[in-house]
């Protein structure tokens, strides 16, 4: 069986001298494959034609351009070509500038030794030879790394399972030169029914619809599911043969596949290698990472979307728990408003006008926020109103007590408490009772006389009602003394959550603006002060509506805590 000898290196030698031309042919012709030139442009119309060289000698002396002005035109091009420089004298600044601006190898001096013309040409091959194949290890080192970070980037560009499948067939198509591509999506270790195409499809004439792909040849069928057995590359074919080389990756991350990829190559100019093969699985892999990060993300997204309904359907059915509507109250006005900071919250409100004609007036807030806070929060409302809803209108501080006893030790077991302010008003005798579990204060004014004060620049406070005892949870037990005060008319009674009177005040020059970007944690909470100055800026009638728009003018838009305002007027 015939050895096929190996390729023989390109040499070229350049000489004006046809005698010396002749001779280094001779020399060199079994070795090389040797090309001649009878000067320096000679010689570069034989490399535009040839391209590089392994070895190159020329000679210093020629006309037109002496050697070391050749050599020197051939180093940007062919930068690693071993140039040998053939002088019949021994001129220093020559030699010197030959090494340095045409990149000599070595010089050699005329007439040369045949034997020692030989061992350097020898030895200048074999380092054009290491010099080339560093040169290329690092070119496709330098090429294998573009091509992983710019196909990684790309792929990683987008978090959409949809886009990303698409950008990783076309990215990887695109960088690897394949004529076709094949992305199929893997679930349950079965091929899906989603097919993703390099190139792509043209969009069909009716945009509102995507083209639907070809069906898959039963040969490439066939290769995708044995790689989905195998969880292997797969590979059929030779390049630039008939049929071209097919190539089937599997994209797996932590043993478990992902996706199949498939590509095609046919009469390619460059066909890949094995290394190009291995670069390619390289990129399968980040891109099977990238996928599975896709597919969280969409999971997560999807989870999230269910949630945010799911939140959306337990903040209707908590706006439902309060009260929009108490029926008829003799001679007297009662508002109340409650914003959830999140899609649920702690905070809550009661008016309930009993048969008897009392009104009940209750705000609480459940520590914390969100679900917890809002599961309290209906418990405590469902338990509220049963025992407000008794034959004989109870006590405050009876309701308070057994509110306390039932939820205790639910309270209790999960750090929580409640914080509350009940309340009882007869419209006919005007007299109000009211029990307060750690709450803060509720505020009484004669709001009329208080407009008129302050219309002549009198100074005016409100009366706080500071009667209290520790919050619903804190103690087995809950005892407090009840409060108690006759209201006369115009007498406004208020109660608010800490979500009003801890929101954080925006300076005066971000109000009128967006100010949820305000740095909050360096201005002020309103307080309750802050919150009278604010009813001082309302009309002799008073309205919830009007004072919560001026709330929020001066507070920080981003809301810290939930909000909830309620009043009762004496007519």
């Amino acid at each position: 069986m015939s050895q096929v000898s190996p390729k023989k290196l390109k040499l070229m030698v350049v000489d004006d001298e046809p005698d010396n031309l002749d001779l280094l042919y001779r020399t060199f012709r079994r070795d090389f494959n040797v090309f001649r030139a009878d000067g320096a442009l000679s010689a570069l119309d034989t490399l535009e034609q040839e391209g590089e060289m392994a070895v190159i000698i020329s000679d210093q002396r020629m006309p037109v351009m002496n050697g070391t002005e050749f050599l020197s035109k051939t180093v940007d091009r062919f930068p690693d070509t071993i140039r040998i420089l053939l002088t019949g004298y021994t001129d220093v600044e020559d030699l010197v500038d030959a090494i340095n601006s045409g990149k000599v190898f070595k010089y050699i001096t005329k007439p040369w030794n045949p034997e020692k013309l030989k061992e350097t040409v020898q030895q200048a091959s074999e380092t054009y030879l290491v010099l080339k194949q560093r040169t290329n290890e690092l070119s496709r080192a330098l090429r294998r790394e573009e091509i992983l970070n710019v196909v990684t980037s790309t792929i990683r560009e987008s978090l959409d399972y949809q886009n990303m499948l698409k950008t990783i067939v076309k990215t990887i198509g695109e960088k690897f030169q394949a004529d076709q591509g094949i992305l199929k999506p893997v679930e349950d270790n079965q091929l899906g029914s989603e097919c993703f195409l390099y190139p792509a499809l043209p969009p069909p004439e009716n945009d509102t619809e995507e083209a639907a792909p070809p069906p898959l040849s039963p040969e490439v069928e066939t290769l995708l599911k044995t790689v989905l057995a195998t969880q292997e590359t797969q590979t059929e074919g030779r390049a630039n043969r008939e049929g071209g080389l097919h190539l089937a990756i599997p994209l797996t991350v932590q043993q478990q596949i992902l996706a199949v990829l498939y590509l095609n190559q046919q009469n390619a100019l460059i066909p890949w290698s094995e290394e190009d093969i291995s670069l390619i699985q390289s990129v399968a892999e980040q891109a099977a990472l990238a996928i599975s990060q896709a597919k969280l993300y969409q999971r997560t997204q999807e989870q999230a979307e269910k949630m945010r309904a799911e939140l959306a359907v337990a903040r209707q059915i908590q706006h439902n728990l309060l009260r929009q509507s108490w029926g008829e109250t003799k001679n007297v006005k009662v508002q109340a408003s409650c914003y959830p900071a999140r899609e649920v919250g702690g905070d809550f409100f009661e008016v309930y006008v009993h048969p008897q004609g009392d009104v009940w007036l209750a705000v609480g807030d459940v520590s914390g926020k969100g679900v917890p806070a809002a599961l309290f929060m209906a418990s405590a409302i469902s338990i509220l109103r049963r025992e407000l809803s008794q034959e004989g209108s109870p006590e405050p501080d009876v309701v308070m007590r057994n509110l306390n006893q039932t939820m205790n030790e639910d309270l209790f077991s999960t750090n929580c408490f409640i914080t509350m302010v009940l309340a009882r008003y007869n419209p006919e005798t005007r007299h109000l009772v009211y029990a307060n579990a750690g709450h803060i204060y509720p505020m009484l004014w004669h709001h009329q006389s208080t407009i008129d004060q302050v219309t002549v620049n009198e100074t005016v406070q409100p009366e706080y009602l500071t009667v209290r005892g520790v919050p619903v949870g804190i103690l087995p037990i809950w005892k407090a003394k009840a409060g108690e005060m006759t209201l006369n008319s115009g007498d406004i009674f208020l109660l608010t959550s800490d979500g009003i009177t801890e929101a954080t005040i925006i300076p005066p020059s971000s109000q009128g603006t967006d100010s949820g970007n305000s740095n909050s944690s360096h201005n002020p909470m309103l307080g309750q002060e802050g919150l009278w100055q604010l009813i001082l800026q309302e009309p002799q009638t008073f309205n919830l509506d009007s004072l919560l728009n001026r709330f929020r003018e001066c507070t920080n838009q981003v809301q810290e805590d939930d909000q909830t305002i309620l009043f009762l007027e004496v007519l």
